[in-house]
């Protein structure tokens, strides 16, 4: 069972999670789940369609962002900008660690938020973000 970590009260991620996981999510009060993790990365993996459908049953509002582990782009740092004003929180995004969804959530935060804030945010869920400050520092310049 993936534990929910708090990015800040109204997002946290997680590793992957089991179409069994969107009762937990629901109970814990998530209107929102994102998943970030492209079918069949891995074997043994549940489908992006058994958990949203899961999430579906429980009035949870479900989208499906993949993100490459090693190719967070661009295009989907501004796919989650344009979403994120439209979607109900709290939310709860999910990859095969959390660690896609939390550098997401930093890159896309970068432009109008402190990269100091968004690192200690990462660091208190566990996630560095040493590896993207470059990247982040880059979009809070834009």
């Amino acid at each position: 069972m993936q534990p929910f970590k708090y990015l800040t009260e109204q997002l946290a991620v997680a590793g992957q999670l089991q179409p069994e996981d969107m009762q937990r999510a629901h109970a814990a009060g998530f209107k929102t789940i994102i998943n970030n993790r492209p079918d069949a990365e891995e074997a043994g993996q549940p489908t992006n369609q058994a958990i949203e459908q899961a999430a579906a049953q429980l009035g949870l509002d479900y989208y499906f962002m993949p993100v490459l582990a090693s190719q967070l782009t661009d295009d989907n740092i501004a796919e989650f900008t344009k979403l994120a004003p439209q979607i109900e929180s709290p939310v709860l995004m999910f990859c095969r660690t959390g660690t896609r969804c939390t550098y997401l959530w930093a890159l896309a935060e970068a432009a109008n938020q402190d990269v100091q804030w968004l690192v200690e945010q990462a660091q208190q869920a566990g996630y560095d973000l040493s590896g993207i400050a470059a990247r982040m520092e880059q979009r809070r310049q834009k």
